[in-house]
């Protein structure tokens, strides 16, 4: 009986990696809350300048939504110890994320040459700091990818872990909906 309570107290418990990763969302979400908050004080001011945001940045959301969703499969094929199934979905995850990226760098190049710069005051200092933040956390990401994925096509047997994936599932999930709410944001506000 005290053993079996005593299993039970464990399951109750989150994951040490688990614990950080939320900690660590929680204070992504506040930063992105403070500078998306003082781009809305800002965009007040008589002098501002805005922008249009390419076509490719549709190209790069539906990437990274269609990534979300392959993570979530890769996650549920691990659970469900279909190995071939897993790895096929965490590369697939992979390859869309290193679209993604591709893809927002094209956008941001585009921006760029269309006169949007760091210089003067206006919708593109806060643009390239918020959204080379986000870039910041998705090639994070990506390179947990890349480690994830080797590890799934290495020959080398390992036991079962489940944590990994779900923690790499959760992140993977946050960085898609931050940047959906980055893009619907300044969709919005530009």
């Amino acid at each position: 009986m005290m053993a079996t309570q005593l299993v039970m107290e464990q399951r109750k418990r989150i994951h040490p990696s688990k614990f950080l990763l939320w900690v660590a969302i929680g204070s992504i979400v506040m930063m992105f809350a403070g500078l998306t908050s003082a781009y809305i004080v800002k965009r007040s001011q008589p002098n501002w300048t805005s922008f249009e945001m390419p076509l490719l940045f549709w190209y790069s959301t539906a990437a990274i939504m269609v990534s979300s969703v392959t993570m979530q499969l890769a996650e549920r094929a691990f659970k469900q110890r279909e190995r071939q199934k897993y790895k096929m979905l965490l590369l697939l995850t992979l390859v869309l994320g290193l679209l993604f990226v591709v893809l927002q760098w094209m956008g941001f190049k585009a921006i760029w040459q269309s006169g949007v710069t760091f210089s003067g005051a206006g919708a593109g200092q806060f643009l390239y700091i918020i959204a080379g933040l986000h870039a910041v956390h998705v090639i994070g990401g990506v390179i947990a990818l890349v480690i994830m994925s080797v590890k799934a096509i290495s020959t080398v047997k390992r036991n079962y872990n489940m944590v990994p994936v779900e923690v790499m599932a959760t992140y993977w999930h946050f960085v898609d909906l931050l940047w959906l709410y980055l893009f619907v944001f300044f969709m919005l506000l530009t």
